[in-house]
């Protein structure tokens, strides 16, 4: 913990309730993905199951990397991230193709889609501000984006580029989001807020749920 009370390194919350993998689950909730382009080179691990999160080189991600931290942490997902991008342009096709390959991770480790909540919802505090997600884990792909920035930067990150994370997320991903900043004065609250909010709101639309197929009254996604 840094003297003013915040958590410096990785958050390890106590793990969700989600019992045992569903017994219809055609293959292991885990995931490994590669995207290569002339832009970025990206390899990344994900379990839904938890484990350790573990990011490359962690500063050069900067504060992106510590609200990557705070989402899979708060999902109780493991999480393992190389990533090398052209910073030397700006972090925008680092952050958005960071987006795709996690969303394209979770699509594959949620296989058929089913066996899974499917939704989540969670309202986060921090200091004077307040965010709100709610997700659906529906192979619905569609974001909602409701959030103003009191500053257009946080150190050196441009917080335009959290909207563009979350909207390459939700396409790869197959999930709805409703993202909203209800208030805030510091940019940096607000955003590390909505990050965690969606990281709540996602370990509850991965818990394990007993049926046949996915949920849903159609009985098809």
């Amino acid at each position: 913990m840094s003297p003013e009370g915040r958590h410096d390194g990785p958050v390890r919350p106590a793990r969700h309730p989600r019992g045992d993998p569903p017994a219809n689950a055609a293959q292991p909730r885990e995931a490994f993905v590669e995207r290569r382009t002339r832009e970025t080179s990206i390899e990344l691990s994900l379990s839904l199951e938890g484990g350790e999160v573990a990011l490359e080189d962690p500063r050069a991600l900067g504060f992106f990397g510590h609200m990557l931290n705070a989402l899979a942490s708060y999902a109780g997902l493991g999480l393992r991230l190389s990533l090398n991008g052209d910073p030397w342009v700006d972090l925008h096709h680092s952050v958005e193709d960071v987006g795709l390959v996690l969303g394209q991770a979770l699509a594959q480790a949620l296989g058929d889609y089913s066996g899974h909540a499917r939704f989540g919802w969670a309202l986060v505090p921090m200091d004077e501000s307040l965010a709100e997600a709610a997700v659906d884990l529906g192979r619905r792909p569609f974001l909602h984006f409701g959030v103003e920035w009191p500053q257009p930067r946080t150190g050196d990150f441009e917080l335009c580029l959290v909207e563009e994370f979350f909207r390459a997320f939700c396409q790869k991903a197959g999930m709805t989001l409703h993202l909203l900043g209800r208030h805030g004065r510091n940019s940096h609250h607000l955003c590390e807020a909505l990050f965690k909010s969606v990281g709540l709101a996602l370990g509850q639309a991965l818990a394990s749920r007993s049926q046949e197929g996915p949920f849903s009254t159609k009985g098809a996604l």
